[in-house]
């Protein structure tokens, strides 16, 4: 009786750290279509939303200390309640990253100014899907999908690098153009980070699984060594 109380508990706080991670992948979808539509009232909506986000994350991690000091959980099952803990605040992270899009947004106003856009919304789509799939390795316990995901960051990346050199070159063609373009870089760097942090969640799947805290991340110098 006390395991299937336990384990309803557990499965109570999953279901609230996917409603989380569906709040966030719908907060960053939403600050890039605010972006390139130049919509302030939902760009507004989205910054002043963040709290919601920041509300549902303490609610959960109130909810796992709760069980992690009345259930007294050992091996795997004090693994997975730590382990949730640290999504959770990757996940808050990660809506801060919306919340700084939007800001992003509504600094640019009107303004006339030319948006790698194309680059930004394929930045967000394969953040997004990547936490989706992150998300659902974590709560199943698949690892081996987990230790996968990773890998879609090269795509991400590139994408990036992309904006980044497209901004620099705005800012050449016109010095006035100078604080708009890091305004453009900000939204790929939060893009990019939000795709890094989808590794960290990644990594808590494999501990929960192995006990062991590995990195996942792969340097490209360590890809070249592998195709030697």
């Amino acid at each position: 009786m006390a395991r299937k109380l336990f384990a309803r508990k557990v499965q109570n706080i999953q279901d609230e750290v996917l409603l989380l991670g569906s709040m966030v992948e719908e907060a960053v979808t939403k600050s890039v279509v605010t972006l390139k539509n130049r919509d302030f009232n939902l760009a507004k909506q989205i910054y002043h939303d963040d709290i919601l986000l920041n509300d549902k994350r303490y609610a959960i991690e109130n909810a796992i200390l709760i069980v992690i000091a009345t259930q007294q959980p050992m091996a795997r099952d004090l693994r997975q309640l730590a382990s949730m803990l640290d999504v959770i605040t990757e996940l808050e992270r990660m809506g801060d990253y919306a919340k700084g899009i939007a800001k992003v947004t509504i600094k640019l106003q009107n303004l006339d100014i030319k948006l790698p856009i194309n680059e930004i919304e394929m930045m967000a789509e394969l953040a997004v899907g990547m936490l989706h799939k992150a998300l659902t390795a974590f709560i199943e316990g698949d690892s081996q999908t987990a230790a996968q995901i990773p890998y879609e960051d090269d795509a991400v990346d590139k994408l990036y690098e992309s904006i980044y050199h497209k901004s620099v070159e705005l800012m050449m063609s016109d010095p006035e153009n100078i604080d708009h373009s890091n305004l453009i870089m900000w939204v790929g760097h939060n893009l990019e980070r939000l795709a890094d942090r989808v590794t960290n969640i990644c990594e808590r799947t494999v501990f929960i699984s192995t006990g062991e805290l590995m990195e996942l991340e792969i340097d490209e110098e360590d890809e070249d060594l592998e195709t030697e």
